[in-house]
């Protein structure tokens, strides 16, 4: 069910990990090795990866080793959407790749990578296998974002807003089915480059889409699903039940697990971006699931 589990999403992403609070990035370093060393001691089989960072950055993974963040790690994870939101090239991919691999011992993972059809179909469909063509074969993961567009009600975790252009409204439009469950042309595509490829596909707290999602996974032969657990949302009323609801429903499939946001109770600002006032809260919350789920 569980075959590994990630220590937050994009530390390097200010829309993620609070920068002002952490500008060195010790307080994550610290949550991660604490973290780590919990779920190791829970489950040593289940795989332990660094968050996903985005942007690709070999500095930034320099002083995670630096930190020791990664001693008790099995791999690292990028993300990357060089068709909306990076300053690089999609043909680009494996030397970003290598960027990565040259300052670290361990195997590297791409957790996230997707391609909006915020400006055309067409688009997504080229990048989605442009994607496949670089990548299949070359990483021991792939993740694509996402299985469903974003609905336009929700609010997209980012920085990005109409300041900058586009930037923002692509976030809605990076699913393979759109908002309301109908195809888009890369779906047909996707079926081509599994089990391979996989899904990241994040669900929100009592998520409408989560049955026909399996659904869909099914169909398109999907066996590596990404998702989240939030450690905001485990402190909601009846929150077990909805964990509990979600995990059962994606069993059967090879799962990574997420464990990432801050309840605002916890943090050192009241913010899911926030570093946490104790990591060894953090570390607790990601052993609990271990032990509820592994």
């Amino acid at each position: 069910m569980i075959e590994a589990v990630k220590f937050w999403n994009e530390p390097n992403n200010k829309s993620h990990w609070d920068l002002e609070l952490d500008p060195e990035w010790r307080l994550y370093a610290q949550m991660v090795k604490t973290a780590a060393q919990a779920v190791k001691a829970e489950r040593p089989d289940v795989l332990r990866v660094l968050g996903g960072i985005s942007p690709i950055d070999p500095a930034f993974m320099i002083r995670l080793h630096e930190l020791d963040a990664v001693a008790d790690l099995d791999a690292v994870a990028v993300h990357g959407f060089p068709l909306d939101w990076n300053l690089w090239s999609i043909h680009d991919w494996r030397e970003k790749i290598a960027e990565i691999e040259a300052v670290t011992r361990l195997p590297v993972w791409v957790t996230e990578v997707g391609v909006s059809s915020f400006g055309a179909e067409e688009v997504q469909e080229f990048g989605l296998r442009r994607t496949a063509e670089l990548l299949c074969g070359r990483v021991d993961r792939i993740h694509w974002y996402s299985l469903y567009d974003l609905p336009r009600a929700w609010e997209a975790t980012t920085r990005h807003r109409e300041a900058e252009g586009s930037s923002y409204y692509r976030h809605f439009h990076m699913g393979l089915l759109r908002e309301d469950g109908t195809p888009k042309r890369a779906l047909e595509q996707f079926a081509q480059y599994t089990p391979e490829m996989g899904i990241c596909q994040w669900f929100h707290f009592e998520d409408h889409r989560l049955d026909d999602a399996v659904d869909w996974l099914r169909r398109l032969g999907v066996r590596r699903l990404r998702t989240g657990l939030s450690w905001a949302d485990h402190l909601r009323p009846d929150s077990q039940r909805w964990f509990d609801r979600m995990m059962t429903a994606l069993q059967e499939f090879d799962l990574t697990i997420t464990f990432c946001f801050t309840p605002e109770s916890k943090g050192l600002r009241p913010h899911h971006t926030s570093p946490p006032q104790d990591p060894r809260e953090f570390a607790d919350f990601c052993a609990a699931m271990m032990r509820r789920y592994s």
